[in-house]
């Protein structure tokens, strides 16, 4: 099972590189990362897929704990919250091709950053499915290329905005 870990840290260099060794030295793969400033000055949340089960992430949780400038470490898995992911897709495209991928995109509520003769740039922002469902979809055109950012994740903290997310995904 993937688990995402919201890690908090003192915005240190090498950092990073000790989380990155702990996990290489027990043998574990990070899926997808994501670093940057929270909400304090000096401190950054580091979001990171993972892949184990239970026992593994409790024990990898504690090992994380034990290195110096972890604030703290919560496995966010089964919490509600709220992901988002940021991927750049350059599809292939020809004249007829062309407004069909426009529809898809639309569809999709993505938008197109870069139009050349041969090929769509396209900018998606969404959970991972969104991601998976559209470039699934836009494969059949041939993807050039993807650069795409790890998960980023907040804990939701009413039930009302639970209900908001899930009427306007239903949407």
């Amino acid at each position: 099972m993937k688990h995402t870990l919201s890690v908090l840290v003192e915005d240190e260099s090498g950092v990073l590189t000790r989380i990155a060794g702990l996990f290489a030295r027990r043998g574990f793969n990070i899926d997808s990362l994501a670093v940057g400033p929270a909400e304090q000055p000096g401190i950054s949340r580091i979001t990171m897929g993972v892949p184990g089960d239970e026992r593994t992430i409790e024990q990898l949780t504690k090992q994380l704990y034990k290195l110096v400038n972890i604030l703290k470490v919560q496995d966010i898995t089964s919490v509600p919250c709220v992901e988002r992911e940021l991927m750049l897709l350059k599809v292939n495209t020809t004249s007829t091709s062309r407004s069909e991928i426009l529809e898809i995109v639309k569809i999709f509520r993505a938008r197109v950053v870069d139009l050349a003769e041969q090929s769509l740039t396209i900018e998606i922002t969404g959970n991972p499915g969104k991601m998976a469902a559209i470039e699934t979809i836009l494969s059949k055109f041939g993807i050039a290329e993807i650069a795409r950012t790890g998960k980023i994740a907040l804990v939701r903290e009413s039930p009302e905005t639970i209900k908001k997310e899930l009427i306007s995904n239903l949407m």
